[in-house]
């Protein structure tokens, strides 16, 4: 399974000619969607999804499946709502959704809806969450490395807690480039404390599973 890092918190999962897309949102350029199969979209922010970047995704894949909350689904045609636990087959990948509320940003603004989401029982995405994906072993996680909501501390606490086998920086738009190098040493600290590796990646950058 190839993983490709775009801008901010948008991933691309390829494997045998399938491409699954993740969170294409108001930071994303337009993404290569040779092959799609799926969407997932965790929650109804902009920095996760746009009407125009589904409207891409539909153009070119006019009948491909989108999995996300309900505030979502109420403004895309056709999507499918889905919750923790569920877990569906999305086109040859497995599909596992976690977690189900974002983190809290103060305590003015109202909690959403969020899933975090375990690919092919390998790579896991939590979204705007500290959801751990109990239970599960996890070769590859994406790691939010700066928010409105998220501290460092708490999201080394969060790696510490997964310890999986590999992670790298997502959910990065809002750092400055001295923010983004403090926070990967901070994550890659956490990860190398359950015996895994950090990987530097840049939009447009590739990691293997």
């Amino acid at each position: 399974m190839r993983v490709t890092k775009h801008e901010h918190a948008a991933l691309r999962i390829e494997k045998d000619g399938r491409t699954l897309i993740v969170d294409p949102g108001g930071f994303t350029a337009p993404l290569d969607v040779d092959g799609l199969v799926a969407v997932v979209v965790t929650h109804e922010h902009p920095d996760h999804w746009t009407p125009d970047h589904v409207a891409a995704l539909r153009a070119a894949a006019p009948d491909v499946p989108i999995f996300t909350t309900p505030a979502v689904a109420a403004q895309v045609h056709d999507a499918t709502v889905v919750a923790p636990g569920d877990v569906v087959d999305a086109g040859g990948f497995r599909l596992e959704f976690f977690g189900g509320v974002h983190s809290e940003i103060h305590s003015s603004i109202p909690l959403v809806d969020n899933v975090g989401v375990l690919v092919d029982d390998a790579l896991y995405y939590p979204g705007d969450s500290y959801a751990v994906p109990e239970g599960r072993s996890v070769a590859l996680l994406a790691a939010p490395a700066g928010a409105p909501w998220l501290k460092i501390g708490e999201a080394m606490d969060f790696v510490l807690a997964v310890a999986p086998d590999a992670a790298f920086g997502t959910h990065d738009a809002t750092l400055s480039a001295a923010g983004l190098s403090m926070h990967r040493g901070r994550l890659r600290w956490a990860t190398e404390q359950g015996g895994g590796a950090f990987h530097d990646l840049d939009p447009g950058d590739v990691v293997e599973i």
